[in-house]
């Protein structure tokens, strides 16, 4: 009778063991996407006068801490404002405001 005990626990213990193996070794790389949209640091004399013009508009008071460029021509620009807090915000080549988090 221990035998028999002895094999049900096993056989279940390597069922279940079976189960989480399927689960995690099977990535479905159709619902993995994976975005590097890699911005690499830039002076500030190479932001477009769009851009320029338009930080001056919303952000009159504050300093320009970091600039950032990617392949697409869109900026990542680290704002230091006035009460010293830091705002990181987008923008594209043409002065328009990119949505981003």
């Amino acid at each position: 009778m221990k035998k028999y005990l002895v094999f049900a626990t096993i056989a279940l213990g390597m069922v279940i063991s079976a189960k989480a193996m399927d689960r995690s070794g099977n990535i479905n790389m159709e619902d993995t996407v994976i975005v590097t949209d890699e911005f690499k640091k830039i002076s500030s004399s190479e932001l477009t006068p769009p851009v320029v013009e338009e930080l001056l508009k919303q952000y009159p008071t504050s300093k320009l801490g970091a600039a950032y460029k990617n392949s697409k021509g869109e900026f990542k620009l680290i704002m230091i404002l006035k009460s010293g807090t830091r705002r990181i915000v987008y923008i594209d080549s043409y002065g328009n405001w990119l949505n981003r988090k």
